[in-house]
């Protein structure tokens, strides 16, 4: 059997040299605008799980009292690995939030304890000094609550920055701005929540 040397090198058309291989990038919700927000969900990774399902994301966003208007721009809300230090992020029109720790409980330093010792209060989570940090003593049910409660907000906040400046291209108020928003937010839908959800 006769034997062809199958051609391997790029073509060179008008002295350019062609791409071998497809180099449009495969549409994603990073760099393809959505009509709706994607609901994704991926691996938790290594010591790591996750306390929401898509179905109890999506009953959350229903009982948000403006969600059409806070949803412009959004592209998609991932519940994404966890990381030893984000409980959620945002990056240009999508919402992260990552998986908690097997391990429920954890140690929060006192500047965060302050920041959320009324939400923890509210949710009942019974929290101890240990030392230079405070040991919060989550349950399923109140983990799920902080997440929804504060950490989707906080990077909703993020969302809402960006798309209130006049260039919607950065979130340029920050950390401060995001956290505000969730402060403020979780005691609007808050009776909401529980009704619908209640603290179990």
């Amino acid at each position: 059997m006769k034997r062809n040397n199958r051609k391997t090198a790029p073509k060179v058309a008008d002295g350019k040299v062609q791409r071998k291989n497809r180099s449009v990038e495969t549409p994603n919700y990073f760099n393809t605008p959505q009509d709706i927000p994607v609901i994704d969900r991926r691996k938790p990774g290594h010591g790591y799980r996750h306390l929401l399902t898509k179905r109890q994301l999506i009953k959350f966003i229903g009982i948000l009292p403006d969600w059409a208007e806070l949803s412009k721009g959004l592209d998609a809300v991932v519940l994404a690995p966890g990381t030893f230090n984000s409980d959620g992020w945002y990056d240009r029109g999508v919402v992260a939030i990552c998986a908690w720790e097997r391990e429920l409980w954890r140690e929060i330093n006192p500047a965060s304890y302050a920041d959320h010792r009324d939400l923890l209060t509210r949710l009942g989570v019974p929290c101890e000094k240990t030392g230079g940090a405070w040991l919060c003593k989550f349950n399923e049910g109140t983990a799920r609550a902080y997440q929804l409660l504060h950490v989707f907000p906080h990077e909703l906040g993020h969302h809402h920055d960006r798309m209130t400046t006049k260039s919607k291209r950065d979130a340029g108020r920050a950390e401060g701005y995001a956290e505000q928003y969730a402060l403020q937010y979780e005691k609007t839908i808050w009776s909401r929540y529980l009704e619908v959800f209640g603290l179990d």
